[in-house]
């Protein structure tokens, strides 16, 4: 039931005071739309009631209790609501967007990890950082309550704690892939990415350590001395074939196809298949290997006739041996895209084999040996020959070695320019 218009405050609180069992409306004599609302139970709430843009249905919004608002509040905020409408913009949606938006915990647990644990091998590792580092800080938060200061400050600390720039890199990378898909799923509230263009930490941390001829040479002599029986194929396999370790582990024989000598990952770190081509070395391996009836694995360990869980202990044991204590398992495919660089092989080559999606992962195990830019260095003088060669070249002392003197065929020095001596 509506009854007269409002005009003061004066005129709000008695019509909040009235008793009644009905409920009861007045609107405001100023402001098109608003109108102060009794119920029954007695509580009165502010409403305003305007077109949408566009004019197609009539809106009704509330904007608040009337004994926290007063009648000048709402006809501030009725007025702000009206001018918006009439740029186009919807109050009502945006309202009930920002109410339909996620806590984080939220939405981690009902769209990211869900997400992720159908595509992501490594799934488990996210789940740790989250459960670990994120969640602790953020689970209780809105979505569209963390800002960019929130990231920075999230990315400092973990670094000021003592945490690697990887370790405070990882977090941010994730909070931008997580921020990232919620964009791009349409998640209510959340317009923009509050990691976007904050830089990352200089790491510095890539590890490099390259096996030479020799040392390739002493770990298969310790392998082959090993108690596991299969380690001198395994080891072998991930020096000729760059594949991690797990992918070697995990082989099926039916991923092998010796006739057109090639191997078939059917699911790699990416998530993807890739195929390894098998190379002489890498074939003679596969046709020296045992094979065990009815065992589908190609690796597998004897005793079960299953993939080994873990080939540490025998690994451990046999880099020791060799002397090659800090040689990590995955330095053995470090190890093959050397090989594979130094003999001249291109980065697209490599990247192919090594199945990385993009060529920066490639170029760090681009390691180029002393021998191979030595080489290239020569070339560089080989290339003008002997045009400059009696100035640079080295002369033969009495002993057989080169001395820091003129060669016996240099040209005279510019005039003014004392010739060096001879030791």
């Amino acid at each position: 039931m509506r009854t007269g218009s409002l005009h003061t405050q004066q005129d709000a609180d008695r019509f909040c005071a009235l008793q009644g069992a009905g409920r009861m409306a007045i609107s405001d004599a100023r402001t098109r739309g608003l109108q102060l609302e009794r119920m029954a139970s007695g509580r009165a709430k502010w409403r305003l009631r305007f077109s949408a843009p566009g004019g197609r249905h009539r809106v009704c919004m509330t904007i608040g209790d009337a004994s926290i608002l007063s009648l000048a509040d709402a006809r501030k905020m009725a007025e702000k609501l009206l001018r918006e409408a009439a740029l186009g913009m919807d109050p009502k949606r945006e309202k009930e967007e920002c109410r339909n938006v996620p806590s984080f915990a939220r939405f981690i647990e009902e769209s990211y990890m869900p997400y992720v644990k159908s595509y992501k091998r490594s799934w488990s590792t996210d789940e740790c950082l989250l459960r670990n580092h994120l969640l602790p800080r953020f689970g209780d938060r809105y979505l569209d309550e963390i800002t960019r200061q929130d990231m920075q400050k999230m990315h400092r600390e973990r670094r000021a704690a003592g945490g690697a720039p990887s370790s405070a890199n990882r977090l941010l990378i994730m909070m931008r892939y997580i921020f990232n898909l919620a964009i791009k799923w349409d998640t209510p509230g959340i317009k923009i990415n509050p990691c976007k263009g904050i830089p990352l930490l200089e790491e510095n941390n890539n590890r490099e350590r390259y096996l030479s001829v020799q040392e390739t040479q002493r770990l298969y002599q310790a392998v082959l001395e090993s108690d596991n029986t299969m380690l001198k194929f395994i080891v072998p396999m991930l020096i000729l074939t760059g594949a991690r370790k797990r992918e070697l582990l995990d082989a099926r024989w039916q991923d092998f196809d010796l006739d057109r000598r090639i191997w078939r990952i059917p699911v790699s770190k990416s998530g993807k298949a890739r195929h390894v081509p098998l190379s002489d070395g890498a074939l003679a391996v596969l046709l020296s290997m045992p094979h065990q009836r009815d065992c589908p694995w190609a690796f597998a360990n004897p005793d079960t006739g299953k993939p080994y869980v873990s080939i540490y202990f025998a690994w451990n044991t046999a880099r020791k041996h060799a002397g090659l204590a800090d040689v990590r398992m995955h330095d053995l495919r470090h190890s093959f895209a050397s090989l594979l660089i130094n003999s001249g092989r291109t980065l697209y080559e490599v990247q192919h084999i090594l199945g990385h999606t993009q060529i920066k992962t490639t170029q760090r195990y681009a390691h180029l040996s002393q021998e191979t830019l030595l080489a290239a260095a020569n070339a560089a003088a080989e290339a003008v020959g002997t045009a400059i060669a009696p100035i640079v070249g080295p002369a033969i002392g009495p002993s057989g070695g080169p001395t820091l003197g003129r060669t016996p065929n240099a040209v005279a020095p510019p005039a003014g320019i004392e010739p060096a001596s001879s030791a």
